[in-house]
């Protein structure tokens, strides 16, 4: 059935419809007064016929949808609900609404989501922009929305320069890789495996660079066999452990990519009848919730997914206001968290 219309509550309410509109709208000027009497009757009417606005017309009444779009590249990983946790509390408290959408580099229908998005009536965009590294197309729809001068907010991890001039947060781990490798190596572990699951390797370089970078500083030799690359699932981790520690000369400590891969190496480590951290001492990346709550609990590193969000929505509610702003960027620190999941080698 349809609902009822700003006509319907004009005719309950005994005035005519562009009182009704300007009651609506909060609207009090010299052409159209309402006295206190009209405006009780048209709130009254509102009410009793259950009338609600409808969106798309007040969106092109006002050229504002109050509507933010916000794009993530996995929808699995904790570590992102923190950052569209962080964005929504922003959002909300600045009256608008997250139209989110999780679109993962693999996916074949990555250009087609990214795309039908692009189309949809939002005051500006937030994304983690994982896929566009992946896909040319993605970057041509990308180009089309920075012409239409959309406000776009990438929060990344790479420091180096786009080719669009966006608005950016950005973190990464470098820095909290060299300390977690000095912190190890100061341990006594010297065979170091690497869970490199991630489905684009260049936003994964952070730590593996890092990684590469300490190991040379402390005269150990790289081992290939010792970084494998797998996908983003724990599935996928547990394999990956199961083979470093079948290894002949097995690995004393792992750093995996993320906390959620952590999981499954340490599930694969318990299942070879080894201990965490008198066997294999473990470390994770980005603190997610359950860190602190898994036995034992996990050394990690975290960029603060939450903060992260409100930063980025910050930065977007900003150049919503003022479009010509020069443009900015927010730099992050990561820092190192040790908890029991990391020990002495034996």
């Amino acid at each position: 059935m349809k609902g009822p219309t700003q006509a319907d509550v004009a005719r309950l309410a005994g005035v005519s419809r562009a009182t009704v509109s300007h009651v609506l709208n909060n609207r009090l000027d010299r052409q159209v007064p309402v006295s206190e009497e009209t405006r009780r009757r048209v709130l009254e009417a509102v009410i009793e016929l259950d009338y609600v606005p409808d969106a798309r017309a007040l969106a092109l009444r006002s050229g504002s949808t109050k509507t933010i779009g916000l794009i993530i590249p996995d929808i699995h990983n904790p570590h992102f609900w923190e950052v569209v946790d962080g964005v929504e509390k922003e959002a909300s408290a600045a009256g608008y609404h997250i139209l989110l959408s999780s679109i993962s580099p693999e996916d074949k229908n990555a250009e087609d989501i990214f795309k039908n998005l692009s189309h949809r009536r939002i005051d500006g965009l937030i994304m983690v922009p994982s896929f566009v590294y992946q896909s040319e197309e993605a970057q041509k729809t990308l180009a089309q929305l920075v012409k239409r001068r959309i406000p776009i907010v990438g929060i990344m991890a790479d420091r180096g320069e786009m080719s669009f001039k966006i608005d950016r947060v950005l973190s990464d781990y470098h820095d909290a890789t060299l300390e977690a490798m000095a912190y190890l190596l100061s341990l006594q572990h010297r065979r170091i495996g690497f869970i490199f699951g991630i489905a684009v390797p260049e936003l994964g370089n952070d730590r593996l660079l890092a990684y590469r970078e300490s190991l040379q500083a402390a005269g150990v030799a790289i081992d290939p066999s010792l970084i494998v690359e797998c996908g983003p699932t724990i599935e996928d981790s547990y394999h990956a452990t199961r083979q470093l520690l079948e290894l002949p000369s097995r690995p004393t400590a792992l750093l995996a990519i993320n906390d959620f891969l952590a999981i499954g190496a340490l599930r694969a480590i318990k299942d070879m009848n080894l201990d965490v951290p008198q066997d294999v001492s473990v470390l994770g990346y980005d603190d997610v919730p359950f860190a602190n709550y898994l036995i034992p609990r996990l050394s990690t590193a975290s960029k603060d997914g939450e903060l992260m969000g409100r930063e980025a929505c910050k930065l977007l509610l900003a150049r919503l206001e003022d479009s010509d702003r020069p443009r900015q960027e927010i730099r992050l620190p990561a820092r190192l968290i040790l908890r029991e999941s990391t020990g002495p080698a034996r």
